[in-house]
């Protein structure tokens, strides 16, 4: 009763033919659906922006995806614009079939501010509640799953780390985007910044 299985972002903008496709991101479908049956405890995570979020290229004429810029609370990767609240593209993929999940926690709906992390905005100040809710609930350890690894995962991941919570990330059910906006592209990054952070890396089956 003290595990949490947390799933990020199984959103249909972040599948084939989305706004933000990850490449072979529906895979993880099945493997999150098979692993869930073996928690209690499972919260979900949604990517919520509003229009002309200030993470999308489009809100910043001249510019392009996958372009980093300089914002109040950091570095930002701009993105497509995705996950746009109440569309499509925002809900979660269709199979996703996790009827046990006891919270849906939203993400980046204020229109200044990203957030990657399930437990904290971008600006690193700002919760979301995630943090609260495990900690009130006495959960100790998290398996994080989900889209993307190098991303909304790593983020998700680290900060439940900073929470003191023991973590895993469970490799075959995340697909990651590896975008290039860091040398050796963002995948390798997020791994080896996991592992500093004590984030363990298993597949689904050493759950």
């Amino acid at each position: 009763m003290s595990r949490v299985l947390i799933v990020v972002d199984v959103q249909n903008d972040f599948c084939p033919g989305g706004a933000l496709a990850v490449p072979d991101g529906d895979a993880v479908v099945p493997v999150i659906n098979a692993l869930a049956r073996r928690f209690d405890n499972v919260v979900l995570t949604q990517d919520w922006h509003p229009g002309r979020h200030i993470s999308f290229a489009s809100s910043h004429p001249g510019k392009a995806p996958f372009d980093v810029i300089d914002l109040p609370y950091g570095p930002q990767v701009l993105w497509p614009d995705h996950c746009i609240q109440a569309t499509r593209g925002a809900a979660f993929h269709a199979s996703l079939d996790l009827p046990q999940a006891q919270v849906i926690v939203r993400k980046g709906f204020r229109a200044s501010v990203d957030s990657y992390s399930g437990f904290m905005e971008a600006d690193r100040v700002t919760p979301t509640g995630l943090g609260a809710y495990v900690q009130e609930r006495g959960l100790t350890e998290a398996f994080v799953v989900g889209l993307a690894t190098d991303f909304c995962v790593a983020w998700t991941a680290m900060d439940a780390r900073r929470l003191g919570l023991a973590v895993t990330v469970v490799e075959d059910a995340c697909r990651g985007i590896d975008a290039p906006t860091v040398p050796g592209g963002t995948l390798a990054k997020a791994w080896a910044d996991m592992a500093a952070a004590g984030v363990a890396r298993i597949s689904s089956s050493q759950v």
